[in-house]
């Protein structure tokens, strides 16, 4: 009956516009549903095969976001080439990619399982899962080229949408402004996505009051309303047996009682099939989309109808050119980010009157993000002439202390738990400082203090207390003469490291950290076991040393722990200038060292790791114990000692070495990872004096192993076993290294 009526309806319009002259207007109006408004493209796959002129676009949420991009100039089948080809995990889940953090943010993010507000001693819990920026900067390339238009009623397609004030629980109708921002909010998904504001206004989900905005598209003159409903039937009584579902049948009891007055508004009510979806789902994007066209080709007979009412039309099917690099003039930073221009250029790595690519801007503004000092990093584009003016609109974080917190089991460190204390803006509003506090077999802490200048020089303060037990290579500790004399080969030592440094450091040639400074280190090396029948503990080091040093970082892998792609490079120089020398056997010398690595991807779930390293002393200082140890498996080392598989910890010594290394990486399902390494050395005393570097490797070690990634962090077991000494060593990991 309801279709008999929608046909007369149609004809008659058709009849007065025959009169006037004049074709009926005919309004879109998309619904929310979250992954199921994927079904709005396969309807609009239909409306664009047969040729029929839209008027005015209205959507909620979901149907915001299908809506405005079909406004702005995209096909139904350009959506459905854009959608298919999006990674929605990434997209939903905020990933910030580890390259776009600076090296600071990455030690500090890198090392924590958890992170809570923690401001006015009260711990607070976040606003959402994701700021939803990855969704806002995607939404902002698709739209780049209607940028230059302010009011959506001159878009190619006239369109608005629907979000809510939290506030006042008011729908607000978005048709002005910034049209990725009003997407954004009108698709805020309460604890999914933080609140968007807008002219002061704290914005979420339009479908929280009004999903289907029909009278408001009414309102705006269409004489022909088509509409496409993708909200939930109301659940039946086998589906209802959790607290969750039932709030979620509440809710959906409002948005059906709405329903059944606004489907009787709509002229062409189409409703694709979206039984056993979620507003997540969208895995099974193509399922939706298809769902979408055949509730369209259901409608077929009204929507033909409808087209042939009107003057003949042919939307234009050339595709919108998607950008891929951005001509920026000037960069305008708003007052309300509270940072210096110098800090956020800084971070963006943008420069005005530079073209750069849309990859390159976009992890400008993941370097924004990921520093956490601000809770909304927006931005708009202004035409002018043949580029564009970048305006931000960044909104500084409410919360500037953080508790994080931390466990770690490993081989030298034994078990650990880490309490963390971050604070941002302590004197300046681009600092941060950080306590690490760590419990367990080996009590240690870190003190960081980092003012953050970007691409002008930066000033750092670290101070660190490490110590372990451990039965290492005497070779470190005692010269040839004392092993000889004594018949060892192994001691069991106790070893404690305080080390502080000061420096500066600059980013150039965007990528690259320099870091110079000065460095104090105490260490203290005893044994209570070197003369059995002394009961007093024997001290063979107890100086402090006077350090200058200097460090070049690059370090672009996508992972610290697993990484699939990327390059490392970490060069360091440091010049002993004094020491308290506690064995009088100290004179100035130098240690240089470097590290290597690269990983790529032969399939997509098999990545291969190179990497080589190599260090030399310079100079006849003849104390051992800053010298390189090989030996254990691990990350956060301290001093020169260099992880090797093969062989326990400080088990191979020498003043220089070289070191190459290759891994496979095997992720047979997702964060499950089965490793094969392979490593090789020379290492001694003086070996790139006489070629002794390049000769086949003195060492050499192998390891199979299972890593898995965690929410505490890598969670690894390896077996590792030597050619030359026929022994076979376990290494086990549990959690993120400190």
């Amino acid at each position: 009956m309801k279709r008999i009526l929608s046909i007369l309806l149609i004809f008659s319009m058709t009849a007065v516009a025959a009169q006037q002259n004049d074709d009926p207007k005919v309004g879109l109006v998309l619904s929310g549903g979250g992954a199921k408004g994927l079904a709005h493209i396969g309807v609009l796959k239909v409306i664009d095969s047969l040729g029929l002129k839209i008027d005015y676009v209205a959507g909620t949420s979901m149907g915001a976001v299908v809506g405005a991009l079909y406004a702005s100039g995209y096909s139904g089948i350009q959506l459905d080439s854009i959608f298919k080809s999006t990674d929605f995990d990434k997209l939903i889940g905020d990933e910030i990619p580890r390259a776009s953090k600076s090296f600071f943010e990455r030690q500090n993010d890198e090392r924590y399982a958890i992170s809570v507000p923690f401001d006015n001693f009260k711990i607070q819990l976040p606003s959402a899962i994701s700021r939803g920026q990855n969704v806002f900067n995607l939404l902002s390339r698709l739209t780049l080229h209607v940028s230059q238009i302010e009011r959506f009623d001159q878009l190619p397609i006239p369109f608005f949408c629907i979000a809510t004030n939290i506030e006042t629980g008011e729908a607000v109708v978005l048709e002005s402004g910034s049209l990725p921002q009003a997407i954004e909010a009108s698709g805020a998904f309460p604890s999914l996505f933080q609140p968007i504001i807008i002219d002061d206004k704290i914005l979420i989900d339009g479908g929280v009051v009004n999903n289907y905005p029909v009278d408001e598209l009414i309102a705006k003159g269409m004489d022909v309303i088509v509409g496409v409903d993708v909200q939930d039937d109301l659940a039946d009584k086998e589906d209802l047996r959790s607290a969750p579902e039932i709030l979620l049948q509440i809710n959906k009891i409002r948005t059906k009682q709405a329903m059944e007055i606004k489907s009787k508004k709509t002229d062409i009510y189409i409703k694709p099939d979206i039984k056993g979806f979620t507003v997540i789902s969208f895995s099974e994007g193509s399922k939706i989309i298809n769902n979408g066209r055949r509730a369209a080709q259901q409608k077929i007979s009204d929507l033909v109808n409808l087209k042939n009412s009107r003057q003949p039309y042919m939307r234009d099917q050339k595709p919108v050119p998607i950008t891929d690099s951005i001509p920026i003039k000037n960069i305008y930073v708003n007052e309300e980010a509270n940072y210096p221009r110098s800090y956020v250029l800084g971070k963006l790595k943008l420069r005005t009157n530079e073209t750069v690519s849309y990859k390159q801007f976009q992890k400008g503004v993941n370097n924004l993000v990921a520093t956490d000092n601000f809770s909304s990093v927006l931005y708009d584009f202004e035409p002018d002439g043949d580029g564009f003016n970048l305006n931000t609109h960044l909104r500084q974080s409410e919360n500037s202390t953080f508790l994080k917190f931390a466990v770690h089991y490993d081989d030298l460190y034994k078990s650990a738990a880490l309490i963390n204390f971050t604070k941002k803006r302590t004197f300046f509003n681009n600092d941060v400082m950080s306590f690490d506090f760590i419990l367990g077999d080996n009590v240690r802490y870190e003190f960081d203090y980092f003012l953050d200048k970007g691409f002008y020089w930066s000033i750092g303060l670290r101070t660190r207390y490490n110590g372990f037990h451990k039965n290492i290579n005497a070779s470190l500790i005692l010269d040839p003469e004392e092993i000889e004399q004594s018949g060892l080969n192994k001691i069991d030592i106790e070893l404690s490291d305080f080390t502080s440094q000061f420096f500066i450091q600059t980013l150039f040639r965007r990528d690259f950290a320099l870091s110079i400074g000065f460095e104090h280190k105490h260490l203290k090396i005893v044994s209570e076991t070197f003369v059995e029948e002394q009961e007093k503990e024997t001290t063979f080091e107890n100086s402090d040393f006077i350090s200058a040093y200097g460090q070049l970082k690059f370090d672009t892998f996508d992972n610290k722990y697993f990484p699939n792609k990327g390059f490392l490079f970490d060069g360091d120089f440091h010049w002993f200038l004094s020491s308290s020398d506690f064995n009088n056997n100290f004179s100035p010398f130098s240690i240089a060292k470097a590290d290597i690595g690269y990983a790529f991807s032969l399939f997509n779930n098999l990545a291969v790791r190179l990497g080589s390293s190599g260090g030399f002393k310079i100079g006849e200082d003849s104390n051992n114990s800053l010298n390189f140890a090989l030996g254990g498996f691990g990350n956060e080392l301290i001093n020169n000692f260099v992880p090797f598989f093969g062989y326990d910890f400080i088990s191979i010594t020498g003043n220089s070495f070289v070191k190459g290394n290759v891994e496979l990486d095997y992720q047979w399902i997702k964060n499950h990872h089965i490793l094969f390494s392979a490593n090789y050395s020379n290492a001694g005393e003086d070996i790139f004096e006489g070629g002794e570097w390049i000769t086949a490797p003195d060492f050499s070690g192998y390891a199979i192993g299972y890593g898995m990634e965690s929410i505490i962090g890598p969670l690894q077991v390896r077996y590792s076993w030597s050619p030359e000494t026929n022994d076979d060593i376990w290494f086990f990991n549990l959690g993120f290294w400190f």
